[in-house]
């Protein structure tokens, strides 16, 4: 291509020479300080070139075809094929072009925004320490002597089936030394059941009436210190006072868990974050912070009312009173509704943030492994991919491709369009790292 240009630009230049000439020869020999004037440079009235007469213009255009009949004989192309020749190397070079500042972009970007994320997120966990604490679905009760066990269990059973009757939980007595197990998926109830047995151990009188008793008492004890609990969120949240109900709803989900993280301290958590993060932004502190502090409230009665939690919270939030501000963030928070205010963009922040640190939750094997085949099965269905692996538990995919097939503009192109695709389809915490890896490799035989 490079040669048929150069030629083209000598083709052009000597054409004009070869024009050039015979006018020069028809141009008298003038003597020395005479003018430069004569029928051959008469000049029109206005102009300041000479005119072109149709003879002159025909010449050209006879030499300019003559040499473009030599151009395509000596470079073996018709000027419909250089004219595609030349379009297919400029296409190839845009598309260089079109990769090259797709990676200086998104590099300048990805700068840009990391430093400022990292500066925002640092500032904000700098200022919020805050403990782990991870839920089972059993609770244990240490008994002073085994001797105790068949108290529990009565005569003939009837002291563990009015227990368990009552209370709704499943009491495990196993040879475990001096340790009795209470099981239910319930965390209220699981509470209820352990300090019903436990002041019945106190007590000494394990029989159904008393029994029946001591459960009164528990539940009413608890019912107070639900209370308690939830005014205590709203203290270590900084959010003032909310309606009475909503305190309720914030105390139980002390009892309930999610990936084994306690809701409630996933909630005060996520409190302090979105509070952080809006002055960070120029928001609203104080209704990021009421929001993220209400926004898992829908898993407290979620067995009791259909719909998802995100949407329930946000009905009980307008119920009680709370602005709308406050109810969108909440039933926006896992995208049900699209988020219209930066506080609702806070609060998935946030929620993210503390759901996504390590050890916050536990995953089940099965979620894990379907997670894992998902995100490979959005890289494995493009053109030209050979092997997909996910590693690094999920955080990183990397991709195999064809080298015959996808050339290196095509990898970066191709590293972009999977990770826009995971962003669209899937739902996990943090970020996934995307790797598109091209290899090409020669092999030959010494015999």
């Amino acid at each position: 291509m490079e040669i048929l240009l150069a030629a083209l630009v000598a083709a052009t230049v000597s054409g004009v020479v070869v024009l050039a000439a015979p006018r020069l020869r028809r141009r008298p020999a003038l003597a020395h300080g005479a003018p430069a004037v004569g029928p051959q440079t008469k000049r029109r009235p206005g102009h300041g070139k000479p005119h072109k007469t149709p003879a002159d213009q025909a010449a050209f255009e006879h030499t300019r075809q003559r040499h473009l009949r030599e151009l395509e004989r000596v470079s073996g192309l018709t000027v419909p094929e250089a004219r595609q020749a030349l379009i297919a190397e400029l296409e190839d070079e845009l598309r260089h072009e079109r990769a090259r500042l797709i990676r200086q972009v998104e590099d300048e970007t990805r700068h840009d925004a990391d430093r400022r994320a990292r500066s925002i997120l640092a500032t904000c966990m700098q200022r919020l320490a805050s403990g782990h604490a991870a839920e089972t679905t059993v609770t244990s009760i240490q008994l002073d002597s085994d001797e105790l066990k068949g108290r529990i269990i009565g005569r003939e059973g009837r002291n563990i089936r009015a227990f368990e009757t009552l209370t709704g939980v499943d009491v495990i007595i196993d040879d475990t030394p001096g340790t009795v197990v209470l099981s239910a998926f319930d965390g209220v109830r699981r509470e209820v059941a352990r300090l019903t047995l436990e002041k019945l151990l106190a007590d000494g009188r394990i029989h159904p009436a008393r029994i029946e008793e001591a459960y009164g008492q528990a539940k009413s004890e608890l019912d107070r210190r639900i209370v308690e609990l939830g005014e205590q969120a709203e203290l270590d949240a900084g959010v003032g006072t909310v309606h009475p109900e909503l305190t309720r709803l914030l105390g139980r989900l002390r009892f309930r868990t999610s990936y084994g993280q306690n809701v409630l301290e996933h909630s005060i958590e996520c409190a302090r974050l979105a509070t952080l993060t809006a002055a960070e932004l120029g928001a609203n502190p104080k209704i990021a912070a009421r929001a993220a502090l209400l926004h898992d409230v829908g898993k407290a009665v979620s067995h009791e009312v259909d719909g998802p939690h995100a949407v329930v919270g946000a009905e009980l939030a307008r119920r009680y009173k709370e602005s709308d501000a406050v109810a969108h963030a909440i039933e926006a928070h896992h995208n049900e509704v699209e988020p219209q205010t930066v506080e609702a963009v806070i609060v998935q922040i946030a929620d993210a943030l503390s759901g996504a640190r390590r050890g916050a939750r536990g995953n089940s094997l099965e979620d894990y492994v379907a997670r894992l085949h998902n995100l490979e099965g959005v890289a494995a269905r493009h053109r030209g991919v050979e092997k997909v692996y996910a590693m690094h538990a999920g955080r990183e995919l990397r991709v195999i491709v064809k080298p015959d097939e996808i050339d290196d503009d095509g990898a970066t192109i191709l590293s972009r369009e999977i990770a826009r695709e995971v962003e669209r389809e899937l739902e996990y915490p943090g970020q996934i790292k995307v790797t598109v890896i091209r290899e090409s490799r020669a092999t030959e035989i010494a015999h």
